[in-house]
């Protein structure tokens, strides 16, 4: 049996399900990813007209993009050896692990992507499981 996995993905943390002959692992990582905005008050002493603590926008989400790549190679890791992925999730992140996986090149012979909402561990178990039972009957 080829190795297949799925992930469920946001910003926040990804759980990823091993599929082997040996059942199913899962594993969860946490991204701890600090957010771009922060609202900060009061002057600066620096620079009166600036609030203290101000970070540039694009320097901020320069940084939570990086602390991203960081996260999606960790999740990367967990994937060594997989022939098939699907990839879950609600919003953006799916798509960026995509684009790193591409940028990557990672090796999968078969990658997938759909849009998940919140789900907990047993259920993205079940829909991982799910999705490769019903591929496998259309092969």
């Amino acid at each position: 049996m080829k190795t297949q996995a799925g992930v469920w993905i946001d910003h926040r943390k990804a759980v990823v399900i091993l599929v082997t002959n040996n059942g199913e692992e899962v594993r969860q990582l946490s991204s701890n990813v600090e957010k771009a905005y922060q609202p900060v008050t009061g002057p600066s002493a620096k620079q009166p007209g600036r609030p203290s603590g101000f970070v540039a926008e694009n320097v901020a989400e320069h940084k939570e993009m990086n602390q991203l790549i960081v996260f999606y190679d960790e999740v990367l890791k967990c994937l060594q050896g997989v022939d098939s992925l699907l990839i879950l999730g609600p919003g953006e992140a799916k798509g960026e692990f995509h684009k790193r996986l591409q940028s990557q090149r990672f090796p999968a012979s078969s990658v997938e992507v759909e849009t998940a909402d919140q789900l907990t561990d047993p259920q993205i178990t079940a829909h991982v499981r799910r999705h490769f039972t019903l591929v496998a009957g259309q092969k």
